[in-house]
């Protein structure tokens, strides 16, 4: 059984997909994988703020269309790429297990930043939770696949990538500073993937099912449950943490201006995934002022 996976074709997404058919390869139903390489709107346009663009989601329709047009069998994403919507046709079957979720700064270590520091990030959850801590940082945009923004970081006294691209790179620099959630909560599903294929596809959602990792799916269940009920958008100035603790499920949430002047946070635990991820969404915009930072910021 060969399997065609939909993948963007930067070095991250392919190590992704190819990871991916390892785990479907070495399980019980054998299935190879052969890659179908897509290109996105957000891989052509290196340059534009990416909520310019139309936010991460610009790095996910094209694949999503391949599996929807028959030209692949499945998708291998990002996880904290996707809007929270799943499109009509296909279904999320597998979250393997998740890597670091957590945000790195790479040059200056968080404790050493200089009054007036220089950071570049291209996400605008990452700049108002920097700004809310540090007022007195500046910022600049920061565009491009995860090696060349690691080549830019000489550029800045810092930069921000995700703790899970570097590792699956094997990337390096003389200093990365992975940053406490306390300090950056990270985007929904950051460090997990997401695979879908299509609805009526059942023999390829027998082959996915085998890599979903449990754990991990109720985790960011939750999280996306968070961002469904905001009403879908990756690239708002929103982020989510959501651990097992037990047999239950522990998130942390947020909401902030744009400037990162104002961010609101709620913590809260339970069982079900996605009544837990909506309360709390619920109570960040209902009860603290929360719709009126979405309006602003949309």
């Amino acid at each position: 059984m060969t399997l065609r996976a939909a993948t963007r074709g930067s070095a991250l997404a392919r190590w992704q997909t190819r990871h991916v058919g390892a785990l479907l390869t070495a399980g019980p139903h054998g299935a190879g994988v052969e890659e179908v390489i897509v290109s996105t709107l957000g891989d052509r346009d290196k340059t534009t703020p990416l909520h310019e663009i139309g936010g991460k989601g610009v790095f996910v329709k094209e694949v999503q269309a391949a599996v929807l047009d028959g030209r692949a069998d499945l998708a291998v994403h990002s996880g904290k790429d996707m809007p929270a919507e799943v499109p009509d046709g296909l279904v999320l079957v597998a979250i393997p297990e998740r890597a670091d979720a957590r945000d790195a700064l790479v040059g200056c270590r968080w404790d050493d930043l200089a009054p007036g520091a220089h950071v570049a990030t291209g996400s605008v959850r990452r700049r108002a939770q920097m700004a809310w801590h540090r007022p007195d940082l500046r910022f600049s945009e920061l565009r491009g696949n995860v090696p060349t923004r690691m080549e830019k970081a000489a550029d800045f006294d810092a930069i921000v990538v995700a703790a899970a691209a570097i590792d699956r790179l094997e990337l390096s620099a003389e200093i990365i500073d992975r940053l406490d959630p306390v300090v950056m909560l990270p985007q929904v599903a950051q460090g997990a993937l997401a695979i879908e294929c299509r609805s009526d596809d059942h023999a390829t959602i027998a082959a996915l099912a085998t890599i979903d990792h449990a754990d991990s799916r109720r985790a960011v269940d939750a999280e996306r449950a968070f961002l469904s009920e905001l009403g879908g958008d990756c690239d708002l100035p929103a982020g989510a943490h959501a651990v097992l603790v037990g047999d239950e499920i522990e998130i942390v949430a947020m909401l902030s201006s744009l400037d990162g002047r104002v961010l609101i946070r709620e913590r809260r635990r339970g069982d079900e995934p996605d009544a837990l991820g909506r309360a709390v969404a619920r109570f960040l915009l209902d009860d603290s002022g929360g719709t009126d930072l979405l309006s602003d910021a949309r």
